[in-house]
């Protein structure tokens, strides 16, 4: 893995690319397919699809749109939102993912993290975590799309997803989401001093600094956002180019 992974997120609903701000008012903004074909040509590392109301609706994913997606891309395609048993992360890998995120599902039943670890490896299992801060340095792990509030502490939940299996975290600060005004760089930086495995910084990038200052200060392994890169605010190889141009 490189230091610095850029990886573009598809936030998917009824089939539709999807985006809105602290995970409400969304609206649609494109084809799932035609969006990740752009971010492969423009040199993203990493593509991530999350079906974001599988696990609240209670249906299967969008299965067939993975297919047609995980066939025409060529970079590590992770798939989240949904995934309730090891059939369903069987049947992904099966049409090409690389990867699968859990959330929802792993609260629910932490053991889900260490039963898809020993079945599929680490590497392939990512804990996803939809975190709002409520104190100064404390932050929790919210479910339901960001409604609910577990009472669990971030900092603990991804202590305890490590030890379970989880091979790489994805840190989503509900509330930067969509608000372009950088990323929480004190949670990413406190989550990453508290594991080993890589961390995903997600929510707040708005501009190309709040991604170097993500990936050095805030100790991220990768940065992942949406909005920036779906309404061309930031080009990913431009980005690449700033990024290698700062180390």
């Amino acid at each position: 893995m490189t230091s610095k992974r850029i990886i573009p997120c598809l936030d998917v609903d009824k089939g539709k690319v999807v985006k809105g701000r602290k995970f409400e008012n969304i609206k649609e903004v494109a084809e799932p397919i035609d969006l990740a074909r752009k971010y492969v040509a423009d040199g993203a590392d990493e593509l991530v699809f999350y079906d974001i109301t599988a696990s609240t609706d209670n249906r299967p994913l969008f299965l067939e749109t993975i297919a047609t997606i995980a066939k025409e891309v060529p970079i590590p395609f992770i798939v989240g939102g949904g995934i309730r048993t090891l059939e369903d992360i069987q049947n992904l890998l099966d049409l090409g993912t690389d990867k699968v995120s859990i959330n929802s599902s792993a609260l629910e039943n932490p053991q889900f993290i260490k039963e898809a670890a020993n079945k599929f490896g680490s590497e392939r299992v990512i804990l996803s975590m939809d975190v709002k801060r409520v104190g100064p340095s404390k932050w929790h792990v919210f479910s339901k799309g960001g409604r609910v509030d577990t009472g669990l502490d971030a900092i603990e939940w991804a202590i305890q997803g490590e030890q379970l299996g989880a091979g790489e975290l994805v840190v989503n600060s509900i509330d930067g989401d969509g608000e372009k005004e950088g990323y929480d760089l004190e949670l990413n930086r406190t989550i990453a001093d508290a594991v080993s495995i890589p961390i995903v910084a997600s929510g707040g990038a708005g501009k190309m600094e709040d991604f170097d200052k993500v990936l050095t200060e805030g100790k991220a392994d990768a940065a992942l956002a949406a909005s920036v890169f779906h309404y061309n605010e930031i080009n990913i190889r431009t980005l690449k180019d700033y990024l290698k141009t700062n180390e």
